[in-house]
């Protein structure tokens, strides 16, 4: 297999990793970022909370995944990507490991007080995560202050602008919709209902706030629209992205939540493949000089590597998947408490 077959591969490769996180752990950020305004009273509290109990971590491993395979077949990229976002990367680590203890302390102690201080690190956690990820990729997508050697020249405050502001905006939104359609599949009774309300007020949200980065996307960041100029037949991706918007409502209007729920993971599919065709064949462009950009070619392994490693992901991927769906089987159909529940 060529060198350049094979660059091409880890890249998409890694756009999947990336994409099933986003999709799996995002509707986990979007139940922990409704918690608060959801749930009226204790136990639809752990209501919520146990509806991702059982899969949150096993989520998660996707993220690992995605950057050990960054690590070992982009190396130069995962060391500038890490280094530009350092700080914005560590607070996102805290988020994770404050959802995760959140969830795991709230119901050790019978306290209203430390129950809702658990409730609200939960809620905090979610947010930032989910704001924290739209961030870095806006940032992404406009480009960045690198310099020489791939050394990242700005700080942390010109990480945060309007426009990646704008693209966390948009991302809290979907994960919000995502968590919401998700819920309404788990729950029963008053608690469903209610999250049933929330849905449309949420989808039109994330609609407004979908256009308004479309468009500012096309003015603001022009070389995001070079690769769709050069080969037209991906103007496909921003098509099925638009229609799987739009099935959102249908499907909840014809009564079938699960092919709404099929439909916002096909938004964060569709985003994701969009995003990924805006920067091909960069991981990270620099505003200082094109010269100092990352790309494909001057951030992978060898070829040695890349073929080994593709011969263990060959192996690798489908124990996650396998994991992934056996543990989703197993927890299927609605949420249940019981003395092992948080």
């Amino acid at each position: 297999m060529s060198y350049e077959l094979l660059t091409l591969i880890w890249f998409v490769l890694l756009g999947v990793l990336l994409c099933g996180y986003a999709i799996l752990d995002g509707f986990d950020l979007g139940v922990g970022i409704l918690h608060p305004f959801i749930a009226k009273d204790d136990q639809e509290r752990r209501l919520v909370m146990n509806s991702i109990g059982p899969l949150w971590d096993g989520n998660e491993v996707w993220l690992v995944t995605f950057g050990g395979a960054l690590f070992a077949a982009f190396p130069v990229a995962y060391a500038t990507v890490f280094s530009s976002f350092y700080t914005a990367f560590f607070l996102l680590l805290t988020c994770l490991i404050g959802r995760a203890v959140s969830l795991e302390f709230r119901s050790k102690v019978h306290s209203p007080a430390w129950r809702r201080m658990w409730d609200f690190g939960f809620f905090l956690s979610s947010l930032t995560a989910a704001m924290l990820l739209g961030i870095a990729g806006g940032n992404v997508m406009a480009g960045m202050e690198l310099g020489p050697k791939y050394v990242y020249q700005g700080s942390l405050l010109s990480q945060v602008y309007w426009y990646p502001l704008l693209v966390g905006f948009l991302t809290v939104s979907l994960f919000a919709l995502h968590g919401a359609i998700y819920l309404f599949l788990k729950t029963e009774h008053e608690l469903q209902a209610r999250v049933r309300r929330a849905i449309m007020p949420l989808f039109y949200v994330f609609a407004a706030l979908y256009t308004v980065v479309t468009v500012v996307t096309w003015w603001h960041v022009p070389h995001a629209t070079a690769n769709l100029s050069d080969y037209p037949v991906l103007w496909i991706v921003p098509v099925l992205n638009a229609l799987a918007v739009l099935n959102i409502p249908r499907a909840m209007h014809l009564g079938k939540p699960g092919y709404a729920f099929f439909s916002s993971s096909m938004v964060i599919l569709a985003l994701a493949a969009l995003f990924s065709v805006a920067i091909f064949p960069n991981f990270m462009l620099s505003t200082i000089d094109p010269a100092y950009s990352v790309n494909i070619q001057n951030a992978r392994s060898s070829q040695q590597t890349l073929g080994t490693m593709l011969i263990i992901a060959a192996i690798g991927i489908p124990c996650v998947l396998s994991y992934t769906v056996i543990i989703y089987w197993i927890f299927r159909g609605k949420v249940k408490l019981d003395s092992h529940s948080y």
